[in-house]
């Protein structure tokens, strides 16, 4: 029977990996994680979690750790955020290339430069072809199931694709929500015990992990990624129905909400699709008809989903905390763009809430309304930056001298 508890996004996080019966925790406190880290550092000194808690010098090493001990044959955890996401690259890759199913919560924050401390999806959107499923939560309840089922996707034999569990830093990571939590009984029997189903470190029956390849195996070894991404798909539509029947909670690859007569949608991820759900209901008492399409599943990205969520909407407007700098738009523009390019249809790009700066009510209102006007753009649309000024933070023009 599933209890109610007050727990912040990283809490939520923690619960899920102590409760999915981790064996070796390898992780680098960062901001804004940290929490992460010293929760499970707490809970293994104290016995709460019976696993091993290993104290690495930075990122690297903390994955590094993880995927080495889980090639043993035991199911490990890290977390991480922002520039450590960053120092984790060589190492991501390579627990994707090995086929390693871990699971790790990110919490989203800004890259430098500015440093800065606060939200938005510059880091995991430049691991995006790392071979790393990711998803994105838009509530701390969403961050505890999300967590729940990544162990079911990431395991399966025909997935064997490592994920990440997006969440906001701050605005989830920090924010206490009440949440449903089920008994550990139920989560065994949903998640069920680690059985390695690839590489296995054994002792005796030694073999050679990431060695050195020629190029007559490499490709076919990338396919190998390719096609678990591509049963990824399948597997995570299995997933989350089996999820709801267990547990009562609905979640899709793409999630629409208003849409079935809506004039026009906002595309977005993580935490800001409850501010334009609740945007696009205040509209709708005013006869606006617009809605909302929450993406959940980054990588893979579920083009057939999308299109048949999209149906008759012919105005999307996309807004993404990232810039996409340059490339013709952010990133989640151009994967809706790609797979809505047989429609005719208005895909007009939007940039807001970098490093932390609050997407609120007035903010959907204004994407809202610039939308409905219907008017294309070349270029995405700073939807909260004061254009005019930007040049004047730094000692650097960004208008044209002559």
């Amino acid at each position: 029977m599933s209890v109610y508890k007050m727990l912040d996004g990283n809490a939520a996080a923690v619960e899920a990996i102590k409760m999915a019966k981790v064996k070796v925790v390898s992780a680098y406190p960062i901001t804004p994680q940290t929490t992460i880290a010293e929760k499970l550092s707490e809970i293994c000194a104290n016995g709460e979690l019976n696993a091993e808690y290993i104290r690495v010098e930075s990122e690297h090493s903390a994955m590094s750790c993880v995927i080495g001990a889980q090639l043993t044959g035991v199911r490990a955890a890290t977390a991480s955020a922002s520039v450590g996401i960053a120092l984790m690259h060589e190492v991501l890759n390579v627990a994707s290339g090995c086929r390693v199913p871990i699971v790790m919560p990110v919490v989203n924050r800004s890259l430098a430069s500015p440093w800065s401390l606060w939200c938005d999806h510059q880091d995991t959107m430049a691991e995006r072809d790392s071979g790393w499923i990711q998803m994105y939560c838009e509530n701390v309840q969403d961050v505890f199931d999300t967590m729940i089922m990544a162990y079911r996707i990431a395991e399966s034999p025909r997935v064997l694709t490592p994920v990440m569990v997006c969440l906001d830093g701050f605005f989830l990571s920090h924010s206490m929500q009440k949440i449903l939590v089920p008994e550990q009984g139920e989560i065994d029997k949903f998640i069920g015990e680690y059985k390695p189903q690839n590489l296995v470190l054994d002792p005796t029956d030694p073999v050679i992990i990431d060695d050195l390849t020629g190029s007559n195996e490499n490709t076919e070894m990338m396919y190998q990624q390719a096609v678990g991404f591509k049963n990824a798909i399948p597997e995570m539509e299995k997933v989350f129905s089996e999820f709801e029947n267990e547990f009562g909670r609905k979640k899709s690859l793409i999630e629409g909400y208003n849409t079935n007569d809506a004039d026009a949608v906002i595309v977005c991820l993580g935490s800001m699709s409850g501010t334009a759900k609740y945007v696009s209901d205040l509209m709708r008492e005013q006869g606006i008809k617009v809605g909302v399409i929450k993406v959940v599943a980054f990588r893979p990205f579920p083009y057939k989903a999308l299109r048949e969520v999209i149906g008759n909407i012919t105005k999307v407007a996309v807004l993404d905390r990232t810039a996409g700098l340059g490339g013709e738009g952010t990133p989640l523009w151009i994967e809706i763009k790609a797979a809505l390019t047989d429609k005719n249809l208005l895909i007009k790009n939007y940039i807001a809430g970098l490093a932390g700066r609050d997407i609120n009510i007035e903010t959907i209102k204004s994407v809202y309304t610039d939308i409905l006007a219907g008017q294309s753009s070349d270029s995405p649309v700073w939807i909260d930056c004061d254009v005019e000024h930007a040049g004047l933070i730094r000692e650097v023009s960004i208008n044209d001298r002559h």
